[in-house]
């Protein structure tokens, strides 16, 4: 019986997954998104090209791979038409081999809209959302009052639609919030409403499946699933620093959820880390590093939001946080990306515990932003060189090799490769 191999990220999202999806697509049948919306950017680099995708999963360069929006996903129809037509460019036709479930959910112009509300009304208490309506979205799935993409098909989809504008509006006004000047991507509520039903036809020319059944029946024939996730694994909605957290379940449990597969049918767990930690957004963030080496590492390793643009917070890795994840993941290969990013560092640094008013844990405690954390810092010398003329995962330098058997050491899992480029062919496995 086939299972469904995972791969996700461990940290708060942007750890390479994209990549990492894509240089493993060869090895599968089926890449599915099990959740997440358009507020993850997964970047992809090779012939020299940087590509930038928010829902459709990263196998898609791979035109003999089905790919699949499972049902957990949300997906906001301006923006996947631009998706769609950006790859087109590019040369890539993506409606061959791309499948969305009907099951999964819509985000509307009034689902931004009430975002943009909600973070207005938090004032300074605001989590840093990237208002793409991703709360609210997921908030009236939860609410039994969402629109997902079967609804298309009814004969009655406008009177849902407006049904459930008419109480975005309700819920704004209640909040105090102005929604005669607000824009949505430079243009009026209205304006950009005109935009996203034109975009529904877009939406309307792919393969719209019942997901569960069509992932299910490939893993009856042999076939190979990768479910690729979106954000990280401390940004889950239950195990993540809530409140600063996404919407959705971002651990391997979200996929059974996000899929319609059986626990029993989850084969190898693949977690991404960086060789370092970022953050973007509100939330606590225990390694973080407000002097010239955290500036560094955001300016050699680029950080800024693949969506956003916000420039991310950079820190030491955190393995009490890598760690928990790997537990809750169940974690059976590690992958370690921009080990490149330090190459020219004297010392790197690794948190290995924390020590709260006095004590020291290697527990995440409760309320993580409630409470004084002092990072329990080991050094390490730093390898003082370019990576590039490593051809095996053992052309490593020995410094770098000994920093990476610390985090196996301490997380218990074992890392299967190291990426030592944005490239795809710049992946080292062991």
């Amino acid at each position: 019986m086939s299972k469904v191999d995972v791969l996700l990220g461990l940290q708060w999202g942007d750890e390479g997954k994209g990549k990492i999806v894509d240089v493993l697509t060869p090895e599968y049948d089926v890449i599915a998104r099990f959740q997440g919306g358009p507020n993850a950017g997964h970047t992809i680099e090779f012939n020299g090209i940087k590509h930038v995708l928010r829902t459709i999963p990263s196998g898609i360069f791979h035109d003999d791979k089905i790919n699949i929006i499972g049902n957990g996903v949300l997906v906001e129809p301006c923006i996947f038409a631009g998706e769609v037509a950006t790859l087109r460019a590019k040369g890539i036709n993506a409606e061959h081999n791309l499948y969305l479930s009907r099951k999964a959910h819509l985000i509307l112009p009034s689902h931004r809209m009430l975002d943009a509300a909600n973070e207005h009304a938090k004032g300074n208490s605001k989590i840093g959302s990237t208002l793409k309506g991703i709360g609210p979205a997921y908030t009236d799935k939860i609410a039994r009052s969402g629109l997902r993409i079967g609804d298309l098909e009814a004969s009655d989809f406008k009177e849902k639609y407006e049904l459930l504008k008419f109480q975005h509006m309700q819920m704004a006004h209640t909040l105090g919030f102005d929604i005669r000047n607000f824009t949505l991507e430079g243009m009026s509520l209205e304006a950009y409403e005109q935009k996203w039903i034109e975009s529904l036809a877009v939406l309307r020319q792919f393969h719209i499946i019942d997901s569960e059944y069509f992932i299910n029946d490939c893993l009856d024939k042999g076939k190979k699933v990768l479910a690729e996730g979106a954000q990280g694994s401390m940004l889950d909605i239950d195990f993540g620093s809530y409140p600063f957290v996404t919407s959705s379940s971002t651990i391997t449990a979200g996929v059974c959820s996000g899929l319609g597969v059986s626990p029993l049918r989850i084969g190898r767990v693949m977690g991404i880390t960086k060789a370092y930690c970022t953050r973007v957004g509100a939330g606590p963030f225990p390694t973080e590093l407000f002097d010239d080496t955290g500036r560094l590492l955001g300016e050699i390793g680029h950080e800024f939001g693949a969506v956003t643009g916000r420039p991310r917070r950079c820190g030491w890795i955190d393995l009490p946080a890598l760690r928990y994840a790997c537990m809750l993941n169940g974690v059976t290969d590690l992958f370690v990306t921009k080990a490149d990013v330090m190459n020219d560092f004297d010392e790197v640094k690794m948190c290995v515990a924390y020590e709260i008013d006095g004590v020291q844990t290697q527990q995440i405690p409760f309320a993580l932003n409630e409470v004084e954390i002092r990072p329990v810092l080991k050094s390490f010398t730093g390898w003082k060189q370019s990576l590039t003329h490593a051809a095996r995962f053992e052309d490593l330098p020995a410094n770098l090799l000994a920093y990476l058997h610390a985090i196996e050491e301490q997380t218990g899992a074992a890392i299967r490769a190291v990426s030592i480029s944005p490239d795809r062919k710049d992946t080292l496995f062991r």
